[in-house]
């Protein structure tokens, strides 16, 4: 069964079923649901099978490669494989899409074209993250900001247009980039084209060039990240959002950009990451204090959480600048671990939403009395938010710390001086965090919008909560479930920078 082509199927299985989607009578909404549920479920249990049986942990190269030439004018190859960094993340798109489809439930509006859009979304994602060719790579990125920006304009909030305007300006302004990074890669020292990451990453480059190529595909990613200052679009964009598409914005598109510096910025271009591997800790280092002060200062939930977010990433930053093997194991782990806590918070800021119709904190407080289920599900992800430990992202903060402690790069001053900044964005974390909670849940403000009785959490939402919530402690009281699926993967990336 070694040759059976598992990728394509999981890439392609998405999109084709959401083709038939058109073809479904208009008046029933529920047979769609039902359908698109299940396909993401048949998709998720597909790469949990892959990921079980078809797939060796010890082995740091690609594996269940496929390659076939797709158009031969320019020699473009439909190169498809994965290793240890993409397949945590192809899990984690599985999960996060199938747990958004269920808490899209409630989309009236046009439900056949939105339930489409997201089967298109999860090819794009799941194709981007086992893309082992940089065209197809670039394909795919470019694939997944058509389905937003749709799901911007057409569910979103009062000023969605602004928005999905902004996302698609900086976007796809940012992978223009990656388009001109791969084409330069792709024809540097040799007559004829190659585009396949392998060969790509043996190929070496003059070290002025290597640091343009590594600039361009860093402003790329570092709009998708997004790192501080790229980083507007993203409140505009949540904010605006349905939960549901927020959900996927926050625990999958956000990760794009982190692997994408891990795959290509420090797989092809090493030496070039070892010059701005001190910018990229200091930057990470900044954007945690700077997004956690921001964040403090919202007055609305959905653009408190971004914030948040975007604080979180800051973590990533310094886990891959530190260069260890610590550092970027948790940098993975907190990819992977904000994945399931930012959809979670998204998720609960939405039926919040429903509930109160109001996003603003100063108009909610003492809301705890109605809906008690959903306060405690709120807590609980806010804890696991701020890092408690036993929960995921616990062990990935720690573990970056203790990355950029242990690095030999630094010097000691540096090390301290860094340490310090992440140790005061630990600090903040919690204040916007709890003094969320108590603007939202607590004192007696909120009484004229309940008009309804049964204000709490249905079966529904506590099932998605408490399928969110397992893997997150899960990791926390035992990371290695998790971490030895990428080890290998991480200690072969770094050994190109030891040579």
């Amino acid at each position: 069964m070694s040759n059976f082509p598992w990728l394509t199927i999981t890439i392609l299985l998405p999109i084709s079923a959401g083709l038939v989607i058109p073809l479904f009578p208009t008046k029933g909404n529920n047979f769609v649901r039902w359908y698109t549920l299940g396909i993401c479920l048949l998709e998720f249990l597909l790469i949990t099978y892959v990921f079980c049986y078809q797939f060796k942990f010890s082995n740091q190269f690609i594996q269940l490669k496929e390659d076939y030439n797709w158009i031969k004018f320019f020699d473009f190859h439909w190169r498809l494989g994965i290793d240890g960094l993409s397949i945590g993340l192809v899990l984690l798109t599985g999960f996060i899409t199938t747990l958004a489809t269920l808490a899209a439930w409630p989309v009236t509006k046009n439900p056949r074209l939105f339930y489409f859009l997201m089967l298109a979304m999860y090819s794009g994602q799941v194709g981007l993250f086992a893309s082992q060719d940089i065209l197809l790579f670039f394909f795919m990125w470019e694939l997944e900001l058509i389905p937003v920006y749709l799901l911007l304009c057409i569910w979103g909030g009062k000023r969605r247009l602004y928005a999905a305007t902004k996302f698609i300006l900086y976007t796809a302004g940012g992978s223009i980039f990656i388009l001109m990074g791969a084409s330069t890669t792709g024809f540097y020292g040799s007559n004829q084209l190659t585009l396949d990451l392998q060969s790509l990453s043996s190929k070496s480059y003059p070290i002025e060039l290597e640091i343009i190529l590594y600039l361009g595909f860093f402003i790329a990613y570092a709009v998708k990240l997004p790192i501080f200052p790229s980083h507007t679009w993203l409140p505009d964009t949540h904010g605006e959002a349905h939960y549901s598409t927020c959900m996927l914005l926050a625990g999958i598109l956000l990760k794009m950009g982190g692997y994408g510096i891990i795959r290509i910025n420090m797989e092809l271009l090493p030496h070039a990451h070892s010059i701005f591997a001190p910018w990229i800790v200091i930057i990470g280092a900044i954007q945690i204090v700077y997004a956690a002060l921001t964040s403090f200062s919202q007055r609305n939930l959905k653009r408190r959480i971004a914030y948040s977010s975007i604080s979180h990433m800051g973590f990533v930053l310094i886990g891959i600048g530190s260069m260890t093997d610590l550092g970027l194991n948790g940098a993975i782990l907190q990819m992977i671990s904000h994945g399931l806590i930012g959809a979670a918070l998204f998720f609960l800021a939405g039926i919040s939403y429903d509930r109160t119709r109001t996003l603003f904190l100063e108009q909610m407080g003492g809301t705890a009395i109605y809906m008690p289920k959903i306060f405690t599900m709120f807590s609980s992800f806010s804890m696991a938010s701020l890092a408690l430990p036993g929960t995921s992202g616990f062990v990935a903060e720690s573990l970056i710390f203790l990355g950029i402690v242990i690095s030999h790069k630094y010097s000691l001053s540096f090390k301290i001086l860094i340490t310090i900044i992440e140790a005061i964005g630990i600090i903040l974390t919690p204040i916007y965090l709890l003094s969320m909670l108590r603007q939202m849940f607590y004192g007696y403000k909120f009484s004229k919008f309940f008009i309804f009785s049964n204000m709490d959490a249905g079966p529904r939402e506590i099932f998605i909560l408490i399928c969110l919530i397992f893997p997150i402690i899960g990791i926390g009281i035992y990371p290695n479930s998790v971490l030895s699926s990428w080890n290998s993967k991480v200690n072969f990336v770094l050994s190109k920078f030891i040579s």
